[in-house]
């Protein structure tokens, strides 16, 4: 089945939570890893996690149209898809599932818009999401203002999405999320 699950959402709003616990549920679904480049954080493996490319070799990518979706970030912070991860999940008969951040899901579902479904995962509040990226302690101050201003604005962002889910309670965050995409792979 050539179908895509999108997840965006503000950094720090859960949705890479919810897609690590749907793919220990849904043996069906392929995690889609993204291109970026940052550095690694502790503990993250190149090719699972990420696929960890310098900023020429992210340009190079760019030029070569190896894209299905990338967004600038911040200055020469890059994200992508690469057009050759959907082709490796496909051809290994997963779904494709996506943790990718507001813009890039948007494009995603503008380039797949009949083989995808997508969700906009919202924190109860601006509050919480300014704890949840606290407790992390991977920011410095500045980078944290950051997030949050970008935050503030992606949140509105949620009306672009086919379902939105807000992450106030994990468990129901996960379950409602699990049923809809039931739903949709087995329409």
């Amino acid at each position: 089945m050539q179908k895509l699950i999108i997840f965006s959402a503000p950094s720090g709003a859960g949705k890479t939570t919810i897609v690590q616990a749907l793919l220990k549920r849904l043996p069906f679904l392929g995690f889609s890893v993204s291109a970026t480049t940052r550095p690694p954080r502790p503990n993250e493996v190149e090719g699972v996690d990420y696929y960890f490319l310098s900023v020429d070799e992210f340009k190079k990518r760019i030029q070569n149209e190896e894209f299905a979706e990338y967004e600038q970030v911040y200055e020469n912070l890059y994200y992508g898809t690469l057009k050759s991860e959907i082709k490796r999940l496909w051809k290994n008969e997963k779904i494709a599932i996506f943790d990718v951040d507001v813009k890039g899901g948007q494009s995603l579902k503008k380039h797949y818009p009949k083989e995808s479904i997508s969700f906009f995962v919202q924190p109860p509040s601006l509050e919480a999401l300014q704890s949840r990226l606290q407790a992390r302690n991977t920011e410095s101050k500045e980078a944290m203002q950051e997030r949050l201003e970008k935050a503030a604005h992606e949140v509105a962002q949620y009306k672009h999405f086919d379902h939105v889910i807000v992450n106030d309670k994990l468990e129901v965050a996960i379950a409602e999320a699990q049923s809809m995409i039931e739903s949709f792979v087995y329409a």
